[in-house]
């Protein structure tokens, strides 16, 4: 049986695409937004909000405020977030690679893209290690895991006041709100082991006569994870960057950039520089300028 492959989109259609679907985005936003206003101008849900407003108390000894060593972390975890989807599209559009890698001991060829997505996982992985360790040296993970059963009634009433668009009183530097804690909880402890795990679980390097860690992780439920985990890193960070913005940029960015809780510019030009530190990886993972550095660790052809 011959198996015809799917072709790439062409641009006009990739545009298409892309106009139905923000298309759809902005009319199911706005009809959560005129469903969400109903239900708060409700008694019983205002109610409700009063009761839980969106937040609770850390508990004690929760460190206050967010230290350097997190804002590095963010931007690192951030930069190779970026480039680490990048090269996933590229591998998962690319029909014809221009060049391949193949590892001096031997091994199975792979395309040049892939080796450069491989090595930035790694890359990120270690730096996720420095992360998790320092998360619960400093105690910061107080700071992004549930640890009260009022946890729940805040998610839901601080989901309620964003879509409604009258928003929770944002306080980040000394404690998220509960939906906040939920979504970095998901990011931190969910979303990037299963991302590791089902990555690794496709690539050459996984114990494949290992019959027991395959029935564990099956390699369709893998496929199945990789793409939706992707997903949902690229509308989180979406979300993320707009709320940043939207509630107090200044103030958020010295937060997350200069360790700084006030209205200066500090964050906001290391904001900047970090996203000059982004354009410039982009451009620098092109596998014409990785050969060199590929070739150090195996052997590089083209097509």
């Amino acid at each position: 049986m011959r198996v015809q492959l799917v072709k790439p989109l062409t641009r006009q259609q990739w545009a298409i695409t892309s106009a139905v679907l923000f298309a759809g985005v902005f009319i199911a936003a706005v009809v959560a937004v005129l469903v969400a206003k109903w239900l708060v101008g409700l008694e019983p849900v205002a109610q409700f909000i009063d009761t839980y407003p969106g937040k609770y108390d850390n508990p004690a000894g929760a460190p206050v405020g967010i230290p350097a060593w997190l804002g590095w972390q963010h931007f690192l975890n951030m930069f190779f977030l970026v480039l680490i989807i990048r090269t996933g599209i590229q591998i998962n559009r690319q029909r014809r690679p221009r060049g391949f890698w193949t590892p001096r001991k031997g091994g199975k060829k792979i395309s040049l893209t892939l080796w450069i997505h491989l090595s930035l996982d790694l890359f990120w992985i270690l730096n996720g290690i420095v992360f998790y360790i320092l998360l619960f040296a400093t105690g910061q993970w107080m700071r992004i895991v549930p640890t009260s059963w009022e946890f729940f009634p805040n998610a839901i009433s601080a989901g309620l006041q964003y879509v409604s668009l009258d928003w929770p009183t944002e306080n980040g530097w000394a404690n998220y709100n509960s939906l906040q804690e939920l979504t970095y909880f998901l990011v931190v402890f969910v979303a990037a082991p299963l991302s590791i795990i089902s990555g690794l679980r496709m690539s050459a390097y996984w114990p494949s006569k290992n019959r027991t860690l395959g029935k564990l992780v099956p390699m369709e439920l893998a496929r199945k994870i990789h793409l939706p985990v992707m997903v949902f890193y690229v509308v989180f960070a979406a979300v993320h960057v707009f709320l940043v913005f939207a509630t107090g940029a200044l103030r958020n960015l010295n937060h997350m950039y200069a360790a700084q809780d006030g209205p200066g510019w500090t964050g906001f030009w290391w904001f900047l520089a970090s996203m000059v530190a982004i354009i410039a990886g982009i451009i620098a993972v092109r596998p014409s300028l990785v050969a060199p550095v590929a070739k150090l660790f195996g052997t590089v052809t083209a097509r």
